[in-house]
């Protein structure tokens, strides 16, 4: 079977060994999606941290919904997310300070997570549809990527040994993003103790380069075969994956329409239309008063 190189998500494992893991090569999507904003290029470059988190973290789900990252704080950036649609769909957004990222910028490094993000929280929601509800975890903002936060979330939340590796680049001036989880199965009386099996797995993952996840020249199965070739790595089928907003007309017009008639006559522009954009793709909708039952 050939695996596409971009725009997927696959489970992998390593049949004699108790870890499991997750690859995900993201190549229009991560573009279309970190292009559809002028995001300073640190701004840009955590955000795309964040889809290829999303899309490890919701390629597992096995139940129809949605998986939600963000993180919020006190720093440059005070807001992020991204939505994970179990079909494959992505979409994401961040609300920064341009100011106080140039300011966070100076220097020979680029900011990352904390230094862009500052003192708050990072948190997973898993939803499952109106009938299920939401389940959610939070962890604190730590280091420099967002895959540290990752971890802890894991460690402290579900009590699951995870390592996470995270990268993002431009190639011919498009953004690229990638990543790779590992995952420790929990031991039992068969498989006695595994932390020989997960020091191994990890040192191996601790390898990865950026421009390894990101090479739109390396296969998904030629990346895996170089990093578990001794251990016989079996890349499982891929999902594709896709930048797609959940925004429409009608959605815009009933949240329109959950506002008092005199609040929408006050967000009528000159042209006799409520203008709407969305944060996630920018698409802008115009909106008839009297659709959204105020008077004209």
């Amino acid at each position: 079977m050939t695996f596409p190189n971009d725009d997927m998500t696959a489970q992998f494992l390593l049949p004699d060994r108790p870890v499991v893991g997750r690859l995900v090569r993201l190549g229009d999507t991560a573009d279309e999606v970190l292009s559809r904003h002028a995001y300073p290029e640190p701004v840009a470059n955590l955000l795309g941290e964040a889809l290829a988190l999303a899309a490890l973290v919701g390629g597992s789900l096995k139940f129809d919904g949605r998986l939600i990252v963000q993180a919020q704080g006190d720093g440059p950036v005070s807001y992020l997310v991204v939505d994970y649609d179990t079909d494959g769909s992505l979409r994401g957004y961040c609300k920064f300070d341009p100011d106080r990222v140039a300011a966070a910028s100076q220097g020979f490094v680029r900011p990352g997570a904390e230094t862009l993000l500052g003192q708050g929280a990072f948190v997973m929601t898993v939803d499952r549809g109106e009938d299920m509800g939401r389940t959610q975890g939070a962890a604190p903002i730590q280091g420099e990527t967002l895959a540290l936060c990752a971890e802890t979330y894991f460690n402290q939340s579900e009590q699951l040994p995870t390592r996470v590796v995270l990268g993002v680049t431009k190639v011919d001036g498009k953004w690229r993003a990638g990543g790779v989880m590992i995952q420790l199965i929990a031991p039992d009386d068969l498989r006695g103790s595994t932390e020989e099996a997960w020091d191994h797995a990890r040192a191996i993952v601790n390898t990865l380069a950026e421009d390894e996840l990101t090479d739109p020249k390396l296969s998904a199965e030629a990346l895996m075969f170089r990093l578990f070739h001794e251990d016989g790595v079996r890349l499982l089928p891929g999902k594709p994956l896709a930048a797609q907003c959940r925004c429409s007309q009608d959605r815009v017009e009933n949240m329109i329409r959950s506002f008092e008639p005199e609040a929408v006559a006050e967000m009528v522009e000159p042209d006799g239309q409520v203008h709407v954009t969305c944060e996630f793709c920018s698409r802008t909708y115009l909106v008839a008063p009297t659709e959204a039952g105020a008077s004209a």
